[in-house]
């Protein structure tokens, strides 16, 4: 049976404005300027720029259009014909003069490792098919400069795919022409043939022959740090081992790299906030140097002004053209407001950061970090959690030590001995030195690691001594081992 009922519900929603502005938070500053760009191609009414002088005569205010609008209302459009107030997107400082030069990095256009071996290919005088086998490996390479395909799979995409029917042994020499190019071990199948094939390549000298025995034949006891076992299998001390562990110490273990000059674009850090220490005080910037001054279009505002004085519109077109033009007028005046708003947001957010590490940004110590947590900066800023995770997603500030993600300066907290909240950094750092600072032929194991940290005041376990040496990209005792 259908029946009518009456419910009150509360709900609450996110503006496409504030959709918008929690996306433009999140975006570092490269990311920001390709979505300016992108909002500047879709927007005609937004430009870059400063703002062209208005030559235009002010419209009587005492008029009555026929879209609704009695005598004394407010107009929308006002917003964008008055030029009595200086708009707030005028406001905004790029920190930057005029003077300043504008510099854009090169761009470096070089050979790949693909095009480096087709050329040394072309100097070869082999038939057409070893050629060809040639070629077809080559695009096979992984980018570390690794064949990582078995030649049996190869073979069989040669017969299904190009007609080529040919066995592993014609592959095989193909692939012996390759690895004989520069750079050396280019075409090796793991580890261990790459190593072998670059000291293949060089002189022969006492250390090369003793190191290409050792990658050979004693690889497993290498990968493992057997020094002791080494020396008594090979009968030689452990000055001449130490030399051809040396030499093995110089080999490339991704031969590809070093082939690419310019095939893959450089990862360029670049910092959203600058922070300086002048006369003992912290000074904090954002950088807002590649970021185009916008305004709204002149033409578009003009436009305005026209359908505003015609009062009236003659045809459907001539209102659709007037709804077009007011929404992206609308749409440029929302995303400039979202820009500023942006800063304002980034800028009060590093503040409180800032501020609450401001004996680390003074120094440059990492033990003077404090335990930090997003709450403690949302709570001080008073905006939601979320937000400031946003403004630290992705975020690079450039200091006076170095350039660092901000949410590296979030932590947790440890309890030391004195009872004292210590952040997990602060620990992380007195484990590095402590690992940095220990006898490489003895290094410290786990163990040892944690009573070390627990006599200067942080008692804590084996297994989280474990977890943040991982963190730290620091191996276990037996392969930091040297002679």
């Amino acid at each position: 049976m259908l029946k009518q009922t009456l419910s009150q519900r509360l709900q609450q929603k996110l503006s496409p404005q504030q959709i918008q502005l929690m996306k433009l938070i999140q975006l570092p500053t490269q990311a920001l300027e390709e979505r300016i760009q992108e909002e500047m191609e879709i927007n005609p009414a937004l430009e870059d720029g400063p703002e062209a002088p208005d030559t235009q005569d002010e419209l009587s205010a005492d008029w009555e259009d026929e879209v609704g609008n009695d005598e004394g209302d407010y107009d929308p459009m006002d917003d964008y014909l008055s030029d009595d107030e200086i708009p707030d997107y005028k406001l905004q400082s790029n920190n930057y003069s005029a003077d300043d030069e504008s510099y854009e990095a090169p761009v470096v256009v070089g050979k790949d490792m693909s095009d480096l071996l087709k050329e040394q290919l072309a100097m070869r005088s082999l038939s057409p098919q070893k050629e060809a086998l040639c070629k077809y490996l080559i695009g096979t390479l992984e980018d570390d400069g690794y064949l990582r395909r078995e030649l049996v799979d190869i073979v069989d995409d040669l017969a299904f795919s190009m007609g080529i029917f040919i066995d592993v042994q014609e592959l095989e020499a193909a692939l012996e022409v390759i690895q004989s190019m520069e750079p050396s071990g280019v075409g090796a199948r793991d580890l261990q043939e790459c190593l072998a094939l670059q000291l293949e390549h060089r002189d022969p000298t006492p250390n090369t022959e003793l190191a290409l025995l050792i990658v050979t034949d004693h690889f497993d006891a290498l990968a493992k740090r057997h020094y002791a076992k080494m020396m008594a299998q090979l009968e030689v001390s452990e000055d001449v081992l130490k030399g051809a562990l040396d030499e093995i110490g110089r080999l490339n273990p991704k031969p590809g790299h070093t082939a690419e000059s310019g095939s893959h674009a450089t990862q360029t850090v670049i910092p959203d906030y600058t922070i300086q220490v002048v006369d003992d005080q912290l000074e904090l910037r954002l950088n807002g140097r590649n970021a185009p001054e916008l305004n709204v279009s002149r033409e578009y505002k003009d436009m305005l002004q026209h359908y505003k004085k015609a009062k009236s519109f003659g045809s459907e077109q001539e209102k659709e053209a007037f709804q077009f033009v007011k929404q992206k007028l609308d749409s440029a005046k929302w995303f400039i407001d979202a820009i500023k708003q942006r800063q304002q947001t980034l800028i009060l957010t590093m503040s409180a950061i800032m501020r609450f590490q401001e004996e680390y940004f003074l120094t440059g110590d990492e033990r003077k970090l404090k335990p930090m947590i997003l709450k403690d900066i949302a709570d001080d800023v008073g905006m939601d959690i979320s937000t400031v995770s946003r403004v630290a997603s992705n975020k690079y500030v450039q200091t006076p030590f170095g350039t660092f993600l901000i949410k590296n300066f979030f932590s947790e907290s440890m309890l030391n001995a004195e009872g004292e909240e210590v952040s997990t950094r602060e620990i992380k750092k007195i484990l590095e030195d402590s690992i940095g600072d220990e006898d490489s032929r003895r290094p410290l194991t786990d163990d040892a690691l944690a009573k070390l940290l627990k006599d200067k005041g942080y008692p804590i376990a084996r297994r989280t001594v474990a977890k943040y040496r991982e963190q730290l990209g620091i191996p276990v005792a037996r392969l930091r081992k040297t002679l």
